[in-house]
């Protein structure tokens, strides 16, 4: 797989590819028709005053009004009701209240003026407050209105045969409509959250393929451009030792296709041991002497940590060959067994850390802080539990230090 191949894969890693992997969205057509199709079942309780419209003795002009106020009850409260399901809702918003206060008033004016028949708009205002109001608000709301519902019980109904079969159902139908809303919105909230980690994740993911492919190409590519420009000056004159260059060149593309190949499955692994054999290869090439010492043991040091220090000698040595101008470098990895650590320095004779503000000497890549191979190095070791360091070497040079948790080796 090619490297545009690899980085349009995982540039399709979305966000919003991400959002049916967290979850389907909870509202939507099929959601609301069952939403309405509950809701109506619950809309069966009017059947109290709505045969008391029709079967009342009541004059054309009550009825009617009767009729007009009992459809404007309906209607705030199946708006009041399914407020919770708009996109922006938020709880207790002005317009809600409004609705809840106008399924009051009708409440109040067609008990009164209708009968005890009546008294079961209450229980559906009871219902809203506990579906639309804040938790705070509707915790205090529903009791509220079965009290009222209770004063208007004992007022139309004195010997109380009727009103306590409405205050049960309202305190119910009001706190169990606050525990279902909290639900849903619970599941919201986990649907977002569960979106934002998937976000994350392909984030995360675009992050770690950048530092491959920035730590396997930055090394391989510098490597080639130094050996073709050695391949060129010595093509005139010293024609074979031109060629072993361009054998020199094919055999580092081939391993950095590999590597490549590799790195994009998520099976790359680089070891101290391999690693070093590269580094010997890339200075030798660039003509900087090396003093390189890893022991072949290094007990407690795992895969991930070796793996850490491994990235971060390959991109020292890249750094030493592309910015420093330096004709020796020591690489060496010790374990300090007292803070419980494995410790590599790179330290070369170059030019050492630009000044801020310049793009000359080691720190081209990084003058003001760490450049990208540096930061992606600073992170992978982060992940490792290890820390990164540079700065200037004791004889004008650049020097870098990393340092990576030893397994099972406590600090003493």
């Amino acid at each position: 797989m090619s490297v545009e191949a690899t980085l349009r894969r995982y540039e399709a890693l979305r966000p919003a590819e991400q959002g049916p992997a967290a979850g389907p969205a909870p509202d939507g057509r099929k959601q609301t028709l069952v939403r309405l199709l509950w809701i109506a079942v619950w809309l069966l309780y009017m059947a109290s005053p709505v045969g008391d419209l029709f079967g009342g003795d009541y004059s054309p002009a009550v009825s009617a009004l009767a009729g007009v106020g009992l459809a404007g009850f309906v209607a705030a409260y199946l708006a009041v009701v399914f407020a919770p399901s708009r996109a922006g809702f938020q709880p207790s918003q002005p317009w809600v209240r409004a609705g809840i206060g106008v399924q009051l008033a009708l409440s109040f004016a067609l008990s009164a003026g209708l009968g005890k028949d009546w008294l079961v708009l209450f229980v559906y205002v009871a219902v809203s407050c506990g579906a639309a109001l804040k938790p705070a608000r509707s915790r205090w709301a529903v009791p509220a209105v079965t009290v009222l519902l209770a004063g208007m019980g004992a007022w139309l109904d004195p010997p109380g045969e009727l009103y306590p079969s409405l205050v049960v159902p309202a305190l119910l139908g009001g706190f169990s409509m606050l525990g279902v809303t909290q639900l849903v919105r619970t599941m919201k909230e986990l649907r977002e959250a569960r979106r934002t980690v998937a976000e994350l994740a392909a984030t995360e993911e675009r992050l770690r393929l950048a530092r491959d492919l920035h730590d396997l190409l930055g090394h391989s590519l510098s490597l080639i451009a130094l050996k073709s420009e050695l391949a060129g000056r010595m093509l005139p004159a010293r024609p074979g030792e031109a060629a072993q260059q361009v054998a020199d060149i094919e055999k580092v593309s081939r391993q950095a296709l590999v590597d490549v190949r590799e790195a994009v499955t998520g099976y790359r692994r680089p070891t101290l041991a391999g690693e070093s054999a590269a580094v010997r290869a890339a200075l030798a090439g660039a003509g900087v002497s090396l003093r390189l010492h890893v022991p072949e043991l290094l007990p407690g040091l795992d895969r991930d940590a070796e793996g850490a220090l491994a990235w971060a000698l390959r991109e020292a040595a890249t750094n030493v060959v592309r910015h420093s101008g330096a004709t020796l470098c020591v690489c060496a990895v010790t374990l300090d067994r007292a803070a419980g650590r494995a410790v590599l320095t790179v330290s070369d004779d170059g030019r050492g850390p630009a000044p801020a503000g310049q793009g000359e000497g080691h720190g081209k890549s990084h003058r003001n802080g760490h450049g990208n191979g540096l930061t992606g190095l600073a992170e992978r070791l982060a992940l490792a539990g290890g820390t990164l360091a540079t700065g200037r070497a004791g004889d004008g040079g650049f020097t870098l230090r990393a340092t990576v948790p030893l397994t099972g080796l406590a600090p003493r």
